[in-house]
């Protein structure tokens, strides 16, 4: 395999991998504690409950273009704010995630994937590679 294929490879799983991560914690957000009670959370953060609203959607439609590879780019750096937001809602608790309330570590973790999945773009593996619609992701272009 060459370095630009595995480069591709890499980037494609790293996408997949943050994309899946995104959708189900947005479906939590909407199964487990409920978008009310997600808005309430929020409230509870000093920050206002639509933010709760916009973030599950946020993240719902976010993993789904990741996973798909569609404005990788964009998306990856569009939800890195709320990572950042995460990451902040559990610096009070700790390092560790497991801790009560979950720590920040995990938040901090998938702030750096997105910042890295957004640098890298989706690899020529994406379904909008397919259609001609992304650039290949080489840090070897004379490989290819």
């Amino acid at each position: 395999m060459t370095d630009s294929r595995r480069i591709d490879l890499a980037a494609g799983l790293l996408r997949t991998g943050l994309g899946v991560m995104f959708i189900a914690h947005a479906l939590l957000k909407y199964y487990v504690f409920t978008l009310p009670g997600t808005a309430q959370f929020f409230q509870s953060l000093g920050l206002p409950g639509f933010l709760g609203y916009a973030t599950f959607a946020a993240e719902l439609i976010g993993g789904v273009l990741l996973v798909l590879g569609v404005y990788t780019r964009v998306v990856a750096f569009a939800l890195v704010p709320i990572l950042i937001g995460a990451t902040w809602a559990h610096a009070g608790n700790g390092w560790i995630f497991s801790a009560p309330k979950g720590g920040w570590e995990y938040p901090a973790f998938l702030t750096l994937i997105a910042v890295v999945v957004g640098l890298l773009g989706e690899g020529r593996y994406a379904i909008a590679a397919k259609h001609g619609k992304a650039r290949e992701v080489s840090a070897f272009p004379h490989a290819a």
